[in-house]
């Protein structure tokens, strides 16, 4: 038989990707952050929606220069990733304190981080929802990928600082008629 679950408990199931490193700059100022609630909403151009709470000091770089990029972390560095959560980017250089190393970007200011096989160089296209929900649409106008990093071993948060990290592949295709 089946039993309630709180409310509260819903998005533990419901994650939707990997962890991943939001990084923002503006006037100077760079910040790191972990985030996992974000999606895909388009493939070409590719669009990510991705919420970050007004409290968080990253929100208002993101507001402020309206481009960002997504790191990838893998689990390797998933320690460094939950300490950043930890700690805010008002009152901590991120980048010095857990030894992540900042990259200069292509086309936006924020940093590409070094340790992260894959980096997304994005700009926000699509604000409306940030003010009702902190949801910021961005665009993914560049994207990087280390060629030695054949498997991505991600991780995804579970909530109440729980883990889990991504398990094997499977291939299954079927034939569209």
């Amino acid at each position: 038989m089946k039993k309630p679950l709180p409310l509260a408990e819903v998005y533990r199931l419901l994650e939707p990707g990997p962890v991943v490193l939001l990084t923002t700059a503006h006037k100077g100022q760079a910040n790191v952050m972990p985030m996992s609630w974000h999606t895909m909403m388009e493939f070409e151009p590719p669009l990510v929606g991705c919420v970050v709470s007004n409290r968080n000091h990253s929100f208002g770089l993101l507001r402020a220069s309206k481009e960002c990029v997504i790191n990838v972390p893998t689990v390797r560095l998933i320690s460094e990733t939950v300490r950043c959560g930890n700690c805010s980017g008002r009152t901590t250089d991120k980048f010095a304190v857990f030894g992540i190393t900042p990259l200069p970007a292509l086309h936006v200011q924020a940093p590409l981080v070094a340790e992260c096989p894959v980096n997304l160089e994005c700009k926000v296209v699509d604000t409306r929802m940030v003010t009702p929900y902190n949801l910021f649409v961005l665009q993914v106008i560049k994207a990087w990928r280390d060629p030695s990093s054949k498997r991505l071993q991600t991780f995804h948060h579970l909530g109440m600082g729980r883990f889990m990290v991504a398990g094997a592949t499977r291939v299954l295709r079927s034939r569209m008629k």
